[in-house]
């Protein structure tokens, strides 16, 4: 299988509602997607799309100045010599968004459609939230995550997320706990280094794993 991402739009939303009632059991309206998606001076939502074969390619387009470490475009790059096609042809399996507050990037919401996780999606949507973090400026990161949530909380930590502190009763469905995590500086040298070794081990797996089922 091959993932990509891509920026999410309004014509997205039906399918990424369709994941999040599958992972969350208060979704989002409709209308608080389209306000976010809308809002690119302090908000970045993106979708990973799969393909059996690689996609159909488009000329890439000429690129923008690198930010200080955006090497999610090397995970890319080692799977497709050009950027795919967007196409509503290729599922939608995964989602995510991230808001910037003052100087700080917090992680709204992400998820993985049941069928695809385990597989490294989720990963890569984090490594392209962290990216559009770096896109607006932040200097640090933060999210929420259930305390009973101890997948996610592995794939944060490794990640450079530490929990701050608790919320109590934060999930108004059931009433559990939120743990608080945030990243030391995501522009210090330390963690773009973690950050390009953790992107380095991701380009192998996605590699290996679309090597052996093809």
């Amino acid at each position: 299988m091959y993932y990509f991402i891509e920026p999410m739009t309004e014509d997205d939303i039906p399918d990424v509602q369709a994941i999040e009632s599958q992972s969350f059991t208060t979704p989002w309206a409709a209308t608080t997607y389209r306000r976010e998606i809308r809002n690119l001076q302090s908000c970045r939502y993106i979708v990973a799309r799969v393909s059996p074969t690689p996609p159909p390619h488009t000329p890439r387009p000429p690129s923008p100045p690198p930010l200080p470490i955006a090497l999610l475009n090397q995970v890319v790059a080692a799977l497709f010599p050009h950027a795919p096609a967007p196409s509503a042809e290729y599922p939608i399996i995964g989602y995510g968004g991230v808001w910037l507050v003052v100087d700080e990037a917090h992680v709204t919401t992400i998820a993985v459609a049941p069928a695809y996780r385990g597989r490294g999606v989720g990963e890569l949507l984090l490594n392209a939230l962290i990216d559009h973090a770096y896109a607006l400026a932040a200097q640090r990161m933060t999210l929420e995550v259930r305390v009973s949530n101890t997948s996610a909380q592995h794939l944060y930590l490794k990640y450079g997320f530490q929990i701050a502190g608790t919320r109590p009763r934060y999930y108004t469905d059931n009433g559990e706990d939120a743990l608080i995590m945030w990243t030391d500086p995501i522009d210090s040298v330390e963690y773009k280094a973690r950050l390009g070794a953790l992107r380095r081990q991701l380009v192998e797996r996605l590699q290996h794993d679309t090597e052996r089922q093809a």
